[in-house]
């Protein structure tokens, strides 16, 4: 009687700490799903003013091809009848005779009629081009402005200069780490990504770069100044960010944004406190062991 007593205790012990432990399960994978849901839902509506940005542009500029053809179309048809009116008029003159010149008053009356259509025809197609190159500029200066929006509600500001990056680093949202990188084959570390210069063009402003992210070599080529590249990676709640804010010969320098803690940081842990055993301290890890390392050995002076 007594051992069932001492069974029925234990069990009622643990059942707060399967009910807590399933607790922190649910609150975890909700955690996850909504961050997952945020950053696929900012990429879509991103990807979503992009495509809309260059299906308007091919639009608008497919018209503006048209109305060209067609103002030729009527330039050539108006020189036509210049000239044929001129070889009426230069006829007229040397025949010099009475029904010679009601003739020709009768084809010059004609085609005075057909230029001034060809005329008005002319001056309506070059107000309807005119109008759409003005909707164009409109809607692409609309979408660059939304698309900019959506890139800054995203992942913040970009820094142009030094102090820029400095303001952006207090609000203690992100980490940020400068470099200055010089064009060679060899990749250098810097917080979670490995980049490598390739090219740096200072007449058009812009550069190729490869980086390797999570073992994996990417390259990206042509990307102007101040433009950001975007990388995501699995275990970051955020993208992380590199941006070039100066192009010299040869050389760059600009700066990788990435967040401060990882999804895996943010998961609350799972295992009680009873349960857990002191361990001893670690060794300190060499530099290029952990490849967030260099947030804390460069900070932003």
């Amino acid at each position: 009687m007594e051992e069932h007593r001492e069974r029925m205790e234990r069990e009622e012990l643990e059942k707060p700490s399967g009910t807590s432990t399933t607790r922190w399960l649910v609150i975890a994978a909700g955690t996850s799903i909504v961050a997952a849901c945020l950053a696929v839902g900012y990429g879509y509506h991103q990807q979503t003013l992009v495509n809309q940005l260059n299906g308007q542009q091919e639009q608008m500029s497919a018209t503006v091809g048209q109305l060209q053809g067609q103002i030729e179309t009527l330039t050539g048809k108006l020189n036509e009848v210049s000239a044929a009116q001129q070889a009426a008029a230069a006829a007229a003159v040397q025949a010099n005779t009475p029904a010679a010149k009601r003739s020709a008053g009768k084809r010059s009356a004609m085609e005075n009629r057909r230029l001034k259509e060809i005329q008005s025809r002319m001056e309506e197609q070059q107000k309807q081009l005119k109008d759409t190159q003005d909707e164009v500029a409109k809607t692409r200066s609309d979408l660059e402005g939304n698309l900019s929006a959506t890139r800054d509600d995203l992942n913040g500001s970009i820094a142009r200069t030094h102090e820029e990056l400095v303001t952006l680093q207090k609000r203690g949202e992100r980490n940020y780490l400068e470099f200055s990188l010089a064009k060679s084959k060899q990749f250098q570390r810097y917080g979670p990504l490995m980049l490598s210069l390739r090219k740096a063009d200072t007449k058009h402003k812009n550069f190729d770069l490869a980086m390797v992210v999570d073992d994996n070599q990417l390259s990206k080529k042509k990307v102007n100044l101040y433009e950001p590249i975007w990388i995501h990676r699995v275990d970051d709640p955020q993208p992380v960010q590199v941006v070039i804010n100066k192009i010299d010969r040869d050389h760059v320098q600009g700066y990788v944004s990435a967040p401060k803690f990882r999804n895996s940081e943010l998961t609350p842990s799972l295992t009680p406190a009873s349960q857990k055993t002191p361990v001893e301290s670690p060794a300190p890890a060499s530099p290029s062991a952990n490849p967030d390392e260099p947030w804390r050995q460069q900070p932003l002076p």
